[in-house]
């Protein structure tokens, strides 16, 4: 308390008694897979497609990362991170970090070309004449390209002693390429028109991911104290769903097999268990039938998780990579369903009857009954419906627990449990009493009163909704010696309306009484 010395009037702030509570993220996504370039086993905040671009590289056919990322934000995702696996041996050092090599090398004319150190891709470099009409005698244009893309012109270089030299030209503006000028004496001949082509993935740089057979499960799942794979996501705490959608990238190629894609998949699971705020979402392997992924639901993989769902079938969508339609696991525009549906309803909508932005076509057709066969199980289906474009049509986890069916309880219950423990921290070191107690209560009500407004909560009234005790009974001198405050929160989630039935009757005509 101040001390009050002299006669006068004085201001003092002081808290109010309770704090709000704000509700986390709940739309933030984690990739693992394989990509061009980029940081190997580092998560990496990515939030727009540009930046993944910059930082992993563009789409490469035969894998499914980038196109899933892409699918994540044009399906409204906002913030996703990305995990690089199978980077070639040459860009990892012990931990994980990339490492600069020199460049491979080859002769132009007289002169010596090199990539400079870090360069990745198929370089490749061009000479050929400038443009215009009766150009001067001995000058050429030089043309980088990487990946066949050009990067970089030089459109009238010669092999003079002047500002147009070409190593001169190139030593100060190339971001790629180096030229070593033959020893001293009269200036070189001018190379004749040819392409040069440096390096091919290796040592010197890759064009396409690495994704060599030392990819193992393990690579997947990693190591918590060494930041790899699903382990180095431990230490993400905003992020919801993980995916990992080149499992199936590796399983085509041969490099895993189906016991070890199931292994990678339960390990994943076992990622979000262990942290209680994530979602696995899982993508069965390609070319399914119905009874085939049914089959694998309930034999292949046997799961039994709250923290985990899976969809099917494949997607088809136009995959720059290739030049043409492919098909790509679903998760990853799944995981942009749900993100957008978090923010245009909230996360207690069962993200499901959402249009998948991008899909052209299914890789299976589903019926009515193959839906009856698929959704008891778990497998949330994704159909396609005359006039209604392709929609996601299912909402269900892994797990047997009926209390735990429905997939928008389990990530409410994930965002309702994040946002107190968030917003509570405050409690921590009070002096635990009664009016302590009354304040997490407050606390704690006020934020659940304005979650059964929105609609998150079954009831009439805020009674029916949840109730919050925090008092004597709930915290005895027991607890209260052992530094311990106990509060009990029930809430009563909404349910989707899944199966949505109309009785009609027929009316005897001018009677108003039903036929019997």
């Amino acid at each position: 308390m101040p001390s009050y010395l002299s006669p006068g009037v004085y201001v003092e702030e002081v808290e109010s008694g309770s704090r709000p509570i704000e509700g986390v993220g709940t739309s933030v996504a984690a990739f693992v897979g394989f990509a061009q370039k980029g940081p190997c086993n580092e998560p990496t905040l990515i939030t727009n497609w540009t930046q993944f671009v910059s930082q992993f590289g563009e789409f490469v056919e035969g894998t499914y990362l980038a196109n899933s990322v892409y699918g994540f934000f044009a399906n409204g995702g906002g913030i996703c991170y990305v995990v690089r696996i199978g980077a070639h041996p040459a860009e990892r050092g012990a931990a994980g970090k990339r490492e600069v090599t020199e460049g491979a090398q080859a002769p132009l004319g007289a002169y010596l070309v090199r990539t400079l150190p870090g360069v990745t891709g198929q370089i490749t470099v061009e000479v050929a004449d400038p443009e215009g009409e009766d150009p001067p005698q001995g000058v050429f244009a030089l043309v980088v390209k990487r990946n066949g893309e050009v990067v970089e012109t030089f459109p009238a270089v010669t092999t003079k002693r002047s500002k147009e030299n070409v190593a001169t030209q190139v030593k100060s503006r190339s971001r790629f390429i180096a030229l070593e000028e033959p020893g001293k004496g009269a200036a070189p001949a001018r190379p004749v028109a040819q392409t040069v082509t440096l390096s091919v993935g290796g040592p010197a740089g890759e064009s396409v991911p690495s994704a060599p057979e030392s990819v193992t499960a393990e690579s997947y799942v990693g190591d918590a104290d060494l930041r790899t794979g699903f382990g180095g996501l431990e230490a993400v705490e905003d992020v919801t769903m993980v995916a990992a959608p080149d499992l199936m990238s590796a399983y085509e190629r041969g490099i895993l097999d189906l016991e070890s894609v199931v292994s990678v998949q339960q390990g994943l699971i076992t990622h979000c268990e262990a942290m209680g705020d994530r979602i696995a979402i899982l993508d069965p392997p390609p070319g399914l039938s119905p009874q085939q992924a049914r089959s694998w639901r309930m034999e292949g993989t046997g799961f039994d998780s709250k923290y985990a769902t899976m969809y099917y079938p494949w997607l088809k969508v136009f995959d720059p990579g290739a030049g043409r339609n492919a098909f790509v696991p679903p998760s990853g525009h799944i995981a942009g369903v749900w993100a957008r549906n978090d923010d245009s309803r909230g996360v207690h909508k069962a993200p499901a009857n959402e249009v998948v932005r991008g899909a052209v076509a299914l890789q299976t057709q589903i019926t009515k009954g193959e839906h009856d066969l698929l959704n008891p199980v778990g497998l949330n289906c994704v159909r396609a419906f005359p006039g209604r474009g392709i929609r996601v049509w299912g909402a269900r986890t892994l797990a047997a627990d009926h209390a735990w069916r429905y997939l928008n309880v389990r990530r409410l219950f994930n965002y309702l449990e994040e946002s107190i423990l968030a917003g509570t921290q405050w409690v921590v070191f009070e002096p635990n009493d009664d009016a302590l107690w009354a304040r997490v209560r407050r606390t704690v009500s006020a934020f659940l009163v304005n979650e059964w407004r929105k609609g998150a909560l079954f009831g009439l009234t805020p009674d029916e909704a949840f109730y919050v005790k925090c008092d004597r009974e709930t915290n005895p001198p027991e607890a209260i010696e052992a530094g311990q405050v106990i509060c009990e929160v029930g809430v009563a989630p909404v349910k989707p309306a899944e199966f949505v039935v109309f009785r009609l009757a027929q009316l005897s005509s001018g009677t108003g009484a039903v036929d019997e």
